[in-house]
């Protein structure tokens, strides 16, 4: 068939003959049209397989063949002539959404291109709940796969329409299964990629699937790894593949700013989308995900301009909703905001970045029910989804049901174990259950992996301070102040004060009178604790006064403070 031609790869990480590579994506982009197209227009697979726009790109990012060397369009079987007027009218149905129509036209017909068309069915299936089909024409379409499956009935493409079908079933090892049969007879096949992408929830999963040995590897690599959070990894993959040829590829620059994006290098992420926006000034596809810099930044300024240049190109797309709602959130007006979240999610019910968005902005308004079922409907589009879970720990924290949020934050840990605001958000948990073993674990190891919002150690010291572990306390609190001077954030952080004036009384306790006095004026600074760093400079001068001086033979040993003046 048609689609065999493409099949037959290079091998895996085998980029040495490009020509045949942009071959091979030329034939789809040419191809897929011909196929159902469908959801092609809005940047999904569908059952083109790699799609036109994604073919097209990849394809325009290589050097131009000569003509000699240009695919010839595929060819028609005579079967597929003899149905080709019914295909084309019920081609046209199906772009225009009008899926029974479609499938009553072609009720006659003998093509394997009918296949194509029986995902009529499976589009008016809505979203499953655990347990319960609620479209039974799931069930029938599933049947008749199944015995095409059996007689090898099924190309690539059919077999890509069989795993939705399981998929969409909760039938997941075997939909997993059907997958990589898809993509080992049609590797170009990108949505069947796609699809395993959604499945697998961990590296060690991974190791254990039957990939085809073909030059696609390495970009579903490149994109599970982004997935999964191996960041390092996927960055290394999407190198390789610009060392290979690919380095005109705005697909690659997207998903590397992504990748940075998913590790929180805001600058980095913010220059690449830049930069992006200049080669690809229409480009509407992950402009989501710059909105989400541009919001944590509150560049409101850009994020207006971003919001009006997407609704100029096409203001009926997914992200445009998803930028224009984050615009709206950005001005605190939460209300507006969900609207556009709930009008991306009309568009594309499976859309994840809406619901997760849509969670934060009804946590914005207070409605702790609305947000638990947008966090839980973006964990049944993806279950690595670690922002979900966390939108759920914090909404369960706010509900006062510790151990329920213990949950969700546990989940949002092992798949961000190196983000210290999950490890942060644990130890509160732990201390509320008090649990405080636990808890300072992981605050000390939120410090260790970089703390984001510099708050472990505060949260560490005060701790020690509960258990009366005072050396201890004090650590933390040098630590915490080397840090904040070192970066330059005394004003952002309220708990320097705090800081200050525990290391002043503590000393004050050691009889370190230099170390107290010099503690006890930086207190002075701060509006919250002036008065007592006043206070603590008079008794230490009183003292001085009276001669006592600081002991030499302290039970506690002595701890020196160094810091740069402000």
């Amino acid at each position: 068939m048609a689609a065999a031609g493409v099949a037959a790869g290079l091998g895996s990480g085998d980029f040495s003959d490009l020509r045949e590579i942009k071959k091979q994506l030329l034939s789809v982009a040419e191809r897929s049209p011909r196929r159902a197209g469908g959801r092609a227009q809005s940047g999904g697979p569908g059952l083109t397989g790699l799609s036109p726009r994604r073919a097209s790109e990849l394809a325009f990012a290589l050097e131009p063949l000569p003509l000699s060397e240009l695919p010839p369009p595929p060819a028609l079987t005579e079967e597929d002539a003899r149905d080709l007027d019914a295909y084309t009218l019920a081609k046209s149905y199906f772009d225009l959404k009008e899926y029974d129509r479609a499938a009553y036209f072609l009720r006659g017909c003998k093509s394997q291109k009918k296949e194509k068309f029986q995902l009529s069915d499976f589009l008016r299936a809505g979203p499953l709940e655990k347990g319960q089909v609620k479209n039974e024409a799931l069930r029938e379409l599933r049947v008749e796969l199944s015995k095409k499956h059996k007689a090898r009935e099924l190309d690539g493409f059919g077999l890509y329409l069989y795993g939705v079908v399981l998929r969409k079933l909760d039938l997941v090892k075997e939909a997993i299964d059907v997958f990589v049969e898809a993509a080992h007879v049609l590797p170009l096949h990108w949505g069947a990629w796609l699809e395993l992408c959604n499945l697998i929830t961990d590296k060690e999963m991974l190791k254990f699937l039957s990939l085809p040995d073909t030059w696609m590897k390495e970009f579903f690599l490149a994109h599970i790894y982004t997935e999964l959070q191996l960041i390092e990894e996927a960055l290394q993959k999407y190198q390789s593949l610009i060392d290979a040829g690919f380095s005109k590829s705005t697909y690659i620059i997207s998903q590397i700013a992504v990748a940075y994006h998913n590790i929180r290098d805001i600058d980095k992420a913010l220059s690449i989308f830049n930069e992006l926006r200049k080669q690809d000034p229409y480009r509407i596809e992950n402009m989501d995900t710059f909105s989400n810099l541009l919001y944590v930044r509150s560049m409101k300024p850009e994020l207006s301009y971003l919001a009006h240049n997407l609704c100029e190109i096409d203001k009926y797309r997914v992200e445009t909703c998803c930028v224009i709602g984050n615009y709206y959130s950005l001005r605190s007006q939460h209300e507006k905001a969900a609207l556009y979240f709930q009008r991306a999610l009309k568009l594309n019910p499976r859309y994840l970045g809406a619901w997760t968005l849509m969670g934060h902005e009804y946590m914005e308004m207070k409605n702790t029910s609305a947000a638990i079922q947008a966090y839980r409907h973006a964990i049944e589009v993806n279950k690595r989804d670690y922002r979900a879970w966390y939108g759920l720990g914090q909404t369960y924290e706010i509900l006062k049901m510790p151990f329920y949020c213990l949950y969700y934050y546990r989940r949002a840990h092992q798949l961000r174990p190196n983000d210290s605001r999950m490890l942060v958000a644990l130890g509160e948990c732990y201390e509320k259950l008090n649990q405080l073993v636990e808890a300072k674990k992981c605050y000390w190891r939120a410090y260790a992996v970089g703390d984001v919002e510099k708050m472990a150690l505060v949260k560490l010291a005060k701790l020690h301070e509960q258990l009366n572990e005072s050396e201890q306390a004090a650590q933390c609190y040098i630590k915490y102040i080397q840090d904040i001077y070192s970066c330059g954030e005394i004003v952002e952080h309220l708990e320097v004060s705090t800081a200050f004036r525990y290391l002043a009384q503590y000393y004050f306790k050691c009889k370190l009178w230099d170390e107290a006095s010099a503690c006890a004026q930086k207190c002075c600074a701060f509006n919250d604790t002036r008065e007592e760093g006043k206070a603590l400079l008079r008794q230490i001068l009183q003292l001085r006064n009276q001669g006592e001086t600081s002991s030499t033979d302290i039970a506690l040993s002595r701890v020196a403070i160094t810091w740069a003046e402000p």
